[in-house]
């Protein structure tokens, strides 16, 4: 594969060394020319050095024949111009932008630059995989399927809990596709128990999250 990156910091010369070294053909483009120099020579002339954002840099680095590009500079909207070049002018399906400010990640989602990774992001999610509490977990977001997976942990008194599988009478869209207990993961069978302190992933629409959340989540009021 054929591979354009735009940006040679840590993320972008790190990531192009990867690229590498799994064999894929690549151009990495720098503008900082101290850094160009660094990571032209630590990377044998594979760099070119100027703007990403400019046509004309782009078109050196050869990308009407690049089969992904990948956006990792410092500034969103140099990463977000990329990635939206790169697609409708150059017919590249494959784009990643990388999003510095959380914030800003609707915005690449309007634009139709994605995937769109934020670090920030990331980060959040996996502090809210490790924190101990209840509630819904996105674990991973397909917009354009408009499907999602979630983790939530069984709360005493839920509706699912000591329910079996085939019982638990979830929405036509939603489907549990694992159960954690003590550390240990399995696929769940019709029979399975669903049991209080379980955290269970379930792939549903998108809309259907309150209706999920009610039913591991939350406690059913007694009297």
């Amino acid at each position: 594969m054929y591979v354009v990156v735009v940006g040679g910091g840590k993320v972008g010369w790190n990531l192009a060394r990867e690229l590498i070294d799994k064999g894929h053909e690549l151009t990495l483009i720098e503008a900082n020319q101290r850094r160009y120099a660094t990571v032209e020579d630590a990377l044998e002339h594979r760099v070119h050095y100027g703007d990403g954002s400019e046509l004309w840099v782009l078109e050196r680095a050869g990308i009407e024949r690049a089969e992904m590009v990948i956006a990792v500079t410092g500034d969103d909207e140099d990463n977000l111009l990329i990635c939206q070049v790169a697609r409708e002018k150059y017919g590249v399906e494959r784009v990643i932008a990388r999003c510095n400010n959380p914030r800003n990640l609707p915005h690449f989602d309007l634009l139709g630059a994605k995937p769109a990774v934020s670090a920030t992001d990331l980060i959040l999610r996996l502090i809210e995989h490790e924190v101990p509490q209840y509630g819904m977990i996105h674990l991973l977001d397909l917009p354009e399927q408009e499907l999602e997976i979630v983790e939530l942990e069984v709360v005493p008194g839920a509706p699912a809990a000591g329910i079996e599988v085939r019982q638990l009478g979830l929405p036509d869209g939603a489907l549990l596709i694992s159960i954690v207990r003590e550390n240990r993961g399995f696929v769940p069978r019709a029979d399975s128990t669903v049991e209080a302190g379980d955290k269970v992933l379930v792939m549903l629409e998108m809309g259907l999250e309150e209706e999920i959340n009610k039913r591991f989540a939350e406690a059913v009021a007694v009297g």
